[in-house]
């Protein structure tokens, strides 16, 4: 079994159906990957233990849901060395999302965390997997292959509505 280089958290199971994109997204491309719960409010130790010992598990980014108030991106990033994906996630005591947006996008200076649109598990996947195929090349050809099958779809898709209206 490989070691997981990624590593995929979120502040309650609620958050698991977002999140899931993000994990078929590093299935399908082959990046390890592990996958628990750290919350920031309700185990706020194990996210200090988490979030200070993950680069020395092999962890090489962290991706990090949240929904509400949205602090474990950040908290996240404020401890860790690594690179942290958050994620923002519309929940049932959300504003919208827009909540969660903001509690994500806003870090102060010195504490940055990528920002995905809401709800965009796999972006997150996909944005961990850009950041991990510029040191590792069969990681980044996988990047380039689905591109090129992003491409190609979208041709496809453009030749059958074009020839609906010519």
């Amino acid at each position: 079994m490989k070691y997981p280089i990624v590593s995929i958290i979120m502040g309650s199971d609620s958050d698991l159906p977002v999140l899931q994109q993000t994990a078929d997204f590093l299935s399908s491309i082959a990046i390890p990957f592990e996958l628990t719960i750290v919350s920031a409010h309700r185990t706020p130790t194990r996210m200090f233990e988490f979030a200070q010992n993950a680069h020395h598990r092999g962890i090489k980014v962290i991706i990090a849901g949240a929904g509400g108030a949205a602090h474990l991106p950040g908290m996240v990033a404020s401890l860790s060395p690594l690179p942290v994906i958050g994620v923002p996630i519309k929940s049932s005591n959300s504003i919208d999302g827009w909540d969660s947006i903001l509690s994500i996008l806003q870090m102060p200076n010195g504490v940055p965390v990528a920002t995905v649109a809401l709800n965009a598990g796999q972006n997150a996947g996909i944005l961990a997997a850009q950041i991990i195929g510029s040191s590792q090349a069969d990681v980044l050809q996988k990047i380039l292959d689905y591109k090129q099958g992003l491409s190609e779809k979208v041709e496809a898709k453009a030749k059958i509505v074009e020839a609906q209206f010519s």
